[in-house]
């Protein structure tokens, strides 16, 4: 049975081509918002705070601080309303998922950014 379920997400289900991000990566999610029979286009940016799931089922959790209260989205990788990510800021962290996060204010709450020493 789950060899059919994972068979049918495999060819059903449409690839996006999304950037390799995952915890304490900075982000900004581009998603359409429907409003009676306008739409538009509404960005959520954050730090990721953790990605779980695979294949079609994955999602990732993104939080931000607005108005001093952390406000946190939960967004499926399938998510048709899904229009861009973009990676703003790749965050050193030594977690997966850093719900420690979540308490820290102020300058604590900062993540170091992780540097790319590659040479060309």
């Amino acid at each position: 049975m789950d060899s059919l379920i994972r068979f049918v997400q495999d060819e059903l289900i449409e690839k996006k081509d999304l950037p390799e991000f995952g915890a304490g990566d900075t982000i900004t999610v581009y998603y359409e918002i429907r409003e009676g029979n306008k739409t538009r286009t509404q960005f959520f940016k954050g730090v990721v705070v953790q990605r779980r799931g695979s294949g079609a089922t994955e999602t990732f959790t993104i939080r931000k601080i607005s108005n001093d209260i952390g406000v946190e989205r939960i967004f499926p990788i399938n998510m048709p309303t899904l229009q861009k990510i973009e990676v703003n800021k790749h965050g050193k962290v030594r977690r997966s998922r850093i719900f420690y996060f979540r308490n820290l204010r102020g300058k604590k709450a900062r993540i170091k950014e992780k540097r790319n020493l590659k040479k060309a």
